[in-house]
């Protein structure tokens, strides 16, 4: 049994993870949470029912990790996606699994999964201190002696992790917090935005397609004119831009600096080639020649985007489908594989899954989370620079790295 004081800063997945954990080593645990409530955005994530992980096997999880996924083989080997299966079901939430190898509570509830969480947190004996907001670490000679919160209380401590989330849903307290405290102790963080995130579009047109949702449609994000993202799925359209799956894991790769660089492209028709493309165009052209351009394209979009592709390619949507030039159709055909949206901005960081950037990991110890500037200070969860797509991977990074430095903290 360690006996050792360790003080958590936030009380998130990350945190509550790395509570049970060092608790569980003997140590005598104090969470401090800013908000009434623990893991209020594990309350909220995957709409509510709360994505726990995803049970792929490990070169597909580490291929699903955006930034840094080298750094999270030590935690995620020793604590993978089945361990944290059977960690919740062993609390009494049993699991499913669904398309995409998404995981979630069998009740479709996220509050079974963070109340099991707290209860554990409980029968292990943290003390959990509500609306508590850590303000400074009180260091001396390359170690945090103690936390300062709110109120000018002082938390003496043998160790103290920082797991304060990002800066992404800020009405659940992420508020960045831990950004400061790391730079208290030496450590340098890397710019912060917003990632999973809507895109606001250049092109204004999108409102008239707004709550337009595609299937089965193929989407690329270029940065320069160079390719660094391309999926197939789903979107919608929205008021000022688009969003839905395909477009948050697009955002993941669209850097701030590069916004006015940086497009969407839009793939109709993924599943055929553009010469296919312009044959099915000759084939719907030949069948009914008199019908306007916009009417036969409700054979190849949906009704809301049919006047608009060809409007996008110069032409006047009710012109007959008999006057059209091979020139024209040659453009129709490339509107349906390359409708172009141009970045206005990602975010905002209000609507954002996850944060982009965070504390250096370059500074932290990949197999304990421990500082590499501070011998008694650890990181959790989302304050590191790790982001990955949606499905489950970005809580599985949570409580794999809390684990870690719950067990470390508590040595």
């Amino acid at each position: 049994m360690s006996g050792k004081k360790v003080v958590i800063i936030g009380g998130g997945a990350a945190g509550c993870m790395a509570a049970v954990f060092a608790a569980r080593q003997g140590a005598e645990v104090i969470v401090l949470e800013s908000t009434p409530r623990l893991m209020n955005k594990v309350r909220i994530t995957g709409k509510g029912r709360c994505n726990v992980t995803n049970a792929c096997d490990a070169p597909s999880f580490y291929a699903h990790v955006v930034r840094n996924p080298r750094f999270l083989k030590s935690v995620y080997t020793a604590f993978d996606n089945r361990a944290l299966m059977d960690f919740f079901e062993r609390l009494g939430v049993p699991l499913k699994t669904e398309r995409g190898q998404r995981v979630f509570p069998q009740s479709d509830r996220a509050h079974d999964i963070a109340d099991a969480l707290a209860k554990e947190m409980e029968k292990c004996g943290v003390r959990v201190l509500y609306k508590t907001k850590a303000q400074a670490l009180n260091m001396e000679n390359g170690r945090v002696k103690a936390v300062q919160a709110c109120g000018g209380r002082t938390f003496a401590l043998d160790a103290c992790i920082v797991a304060t989330g990002g800066r992404s849903y800020p009405v659940t307290g992420s508020t960045g917090d831990g950004y400061r405290l790391a730079r208290q102790a030496g450590h340098t963080v890397v710019p912060t935005q917003p990632s999973l995130c809507p895109v606001i579009t250049e092109e204004t047109w999108v409102a008239d397609l707004a709550g337009l949702s595609l299937k089965n449609v193929g989407l690329k994000a270029e940065v320069n004119g160079k390719k660094v993202f391309y999926d197939q799925g789903e979107m919608l359209f929205t008021h000022k831009g688009v969003s839905g799956p395909l477009v948050l894991s697009a955002s993941a790769h669209l850097e701030r600096d590069a916004w006015p660089q940086s497009a969407l492209i839009l793939d109709w028709k993924p599943a055929l080639t553009e010469e296919q493309v312009n044959a099915r165009l000759l084939r719907e052209i030949q069948f009914a020649p008199n019908r306007e351009v916009k009417t036969m394209m409700i054979q190849l979009v949906p009704k809301n985007a049919a006047p608009l592709l060809p409007f996008l390619a110069g032409i006047d949507p009710a012109l007959p489908c008999n006057a059209l030039t091979k020139q024209q159709r040659r453009k129709l055909t490339e509107q349906l594989k390359h409708t172009r949206l141009s970045v206005r901005a990602a975010g905002p960081m209000e609507e954002a899954i996850v944060t982009r950037g965070g504390v250096n990991v370059k500074e932290i110890q990949p197999k304990s989370m421990q500082s590499k500037r501070a011998e008694n200070l650890f990181f959790a969860g989302e304050v590191l620079d790790l982001d990955a797509y949606t499905g489950g991977y970005n809580l599985q990074i949570a409580f794999s790295t809390g684990v870690a430095a719950g067990l470390a903290a508590a040595e």
